[in-house]
């Protein structure tokens, strides 16, 4: 599966926006192959052998996290992850300075979440080992976006003219805009929903339709894809109360029923059960979440190992894909 690494020529993944579509299907192809790899009673392989990915988290993360690390592990790669309070960041040390030194630790890899927007494009700037970007500020979460897009990809084989909704908190969601930028990559029409205050008309310069009536939003949609209320990056209240939000957009039974009937309900985490969505619409086997979650860990898979191989092209990677 080595012809696909010429078409991967980048050490980082910072944001789907800078990506090609071609780019962007050669990251399904590795995962694909990675995910057949993942049925297997030994699941390991020796992709990233005798390498090291340091997981940097300054931001509190569970199935991102987690599935970096099974990722990385799963290519036989060693793993230390890193909380900010368990950092010399405490310390008053600079991310800068943070990054130079597990660099100079002969770190490989370095995977970023940061609540500063920008801040793994800041730092790509500044190492010389691959960053991966795991989700900063409001900004971007590429590999959340390729997984979300790769699951509608398994259900669907094309998104070419597919109909996608995005409801919920968009305009503090770093995973609706890396969304945004992945499905419109690949055909799909994406409608953006959810209340005034934080689905801003400003949205649809991005080439995307702009709904406030949930029923117009919903009709018709081939997938929804629900967004939790992004608290921890408001600096005011956006709509009255949580309960006035479920009662206007929250997705229930009824609402549901508004979809195409083989359509289907996605949600990247965490869940906020009976806010955005009820807990029998996220149970139902109309959801794939917890595809998405398995998903996760084949793409990260693949984007670690494109990005190793794409930083280490000057002498070949000591093994050759396996598949």
């Amino acid at each position: 599966m080595t012809h696909s690494d010429p078409i991967w020529q980048r050490k980082d993944l910072i944001c789907i926006e800078e990506l090609t579509r071609i780019e962007v299907e050669a990251i399904f192809e590795v995962a694909r192959s990675f995910k057949h790899t993942m049925e297997r009673s030994v699941k390991k392989l020796p992709s990233l052998r005798g390498r090291t990915v340091v997981n940097l988290f300054m931001e509190p993360s569970t199935r991102t996290r987690i599935a970096f690390e099974i990722a990385a592990k799963r290519l036989s790669a060693d793993v230390i992850s890193m909380i900010s309070n368990t950092s010399s960041l405490t310390k008053g040390e600079t991310l800068k300075d943070t990054a130079r030194n597990i660099e100079a630790l002969r770190a490989d890899i370095i995977v970023l979440r940061h609540p500063a927007s920008g801040a793994p494009n800041y730092l790509r700037e500044r190492v010389g080992i691959p960053v991966i970007n795991a989700g900063d500020g409001a900004h971007a979460h590429p590999t959340q976006a390729l997984l979300d897009a790769f699951t509608l990809l398994e259900r669907f084989g094309t998104l070419e003219g597919k109909r996608i909704t995005i409801l919920g908190d968009i305009l503090f969601s770093r995973v609706a805009r890396s969304n945004i930028w992945c499905l419109s990559k690949l055909g799909a029409h994406v409608t953006v929903a959810g209340p005034s205050t934080l689905v801003p008309d400003g949205f649809s310069r991005l080439g995307v339709t702009v709904s406030h009536d949930l029923r117009q939003a919903l009709e018709g949609a081939d997938a929804v894809m629900l967004l939790r209320i992004q608290h921890e990056r408001q600096t005011s209240t956006h709509f009255p109360s949580l309960g006035e939000y479920t009662s206007m957009f929250g997705l229930n039974k009824e609402r549901a029923a508004w979809l195409r009937p083989d359509a289907i309900i996605m949600h990247p985490g965490p869940i906020n059960r009976g806010v955005e969505i009820d807990s029998e619409l996220a149970d139902s086997n109309r959801s794939v979440i917890l595809e998405q979650v398995t998903n996760g860990i084949a793409i990260r898979m693949a984007v670690l190992y494109l990005c190793a191989s794409a930083a280490q092209r000057g002498g070949e990677m000591s093994q050759p894909f396996p598949v």
